[in-house]
């Protein structure tokens, strides 16, 4: 389903200042990729954080590759605030408004690109990754974390429970997210799932973090009028119910992967061919 971008800035931008107290499944993520990259032999010297939020994963993408270039990328004016803020000084990074889908780099410029749950936040999912195989120099690693639609499950069902409308975000499954790195000319994509479970005593501490961490409802089909008292207290009966003995328990489906560059893409009517192919003429 389709989302209002500006829905979608507004609400980072409100929760910029306070981000990093509700990051919670971002810092889960943002963990998991940096596991990930560990073991892979890469020498990157410039490398893209798209959507940087705060910045706590460029600043760990500078400790890990000394020296490197480091381009913090997001859509938020106030996220970037936030990261310049808290930058270190004793590192290359810089931190730059811009769209996923239009990224303000040359092309094969980046040797890493770094992305952590922003997918969720874009409609046009294969656009954001042509614009990453374009940036990515050739076998420049693509590496990031989503949400797999399993998530926010529980939620979904209190819902229905109280009305029809569109409350809670659909996430892409993990093979349609493989398929459109491979259309977008993206090479090797390998895929994983985790899970997450997360526990609230009630609705409003759940609320309360959803609200801290920019993940409330942009969806473009949302009601525009307000939810009102009984429908949102039919929501909140419905959910405690799901899981009486424990309070609220949400069940999330972490979704890695990494992909690589694959070089300039040929246009239409164009042939490219690697010169070392060519044979000398006898």
């Amino acid at each position: 389903m389709p989302l209002r971008a500006q829905d979608v800035r507004r609400r980072f931008d409100r929760a910029a200042a306070d981000f990093d107290e509700f990051d919670f499944v971002h810092a889960v993520t943002r963990d998991g990729l940096l596991a990930r990259l560990e073991p892979m032999l890469l020498n990157a010297k410039t490398i893209v954080d798209l959507g940087c939020a705060t910045g706590a994963a460029a600043k760990m993408l500078a400790k890990r590759f000394r020296g490197a270039q480091v381009i913090g990328i997001d859509q938020s004016p106030a996220m970037l605030h936030e990261a310049a803020r808290k930058k270190s000084w004793f590192t290359k990074s810089i931190f730059v408004e811009g769209d996923a889908a239009d990224i303000p780099l040359a092309e094969q410029s980046v040797d890493l690109v770094f992305c952590n749950q922003l997918l969720p936040w874009v409609d046009d999912v294969p656009s954001v990754f042509s614009e990453v195989n374009r940036v990515l120099c050739k076998n420049g690693l693509f590496i990031f974390a989503s949400l797999g639609p399993d998530s926010f499950s529980e939620l979904q069902r209190a819902w229905l429970a109280a009305d029809q409308g569109d409350h809670v975000h659909h996430f892409a499954d993990m093979h349609n997210i493989g398929d459109a790195a491979v259309r977008a000319g993206l090479s090797d994509p390998v895929l994983d799932v985790d899970r997450l479970k997360i526990q609230y005593e009630n609705s409003a501490a759940l609320f309360r973090d959803l609200t801290g961490s920019g993940a409330r409802n942009c969806l473009a089909e949302r009601g525009r009028s307000l939810t009102g008292k009984s429908r949102f207290a039919a929501m909140t009966q419905a959910l405690q119910a799901i899981n009486e003995d424990s309070g609220i328990e949400l069940d999330l489906e972490l979704v890695y992967g990494h992909c690589w560059g694959s070089g300039p893409r040929a246009r239409d009517g164009e042939v490219r061919i690697d010169p070392s192919r060519i044979g000398r003429r006898s």
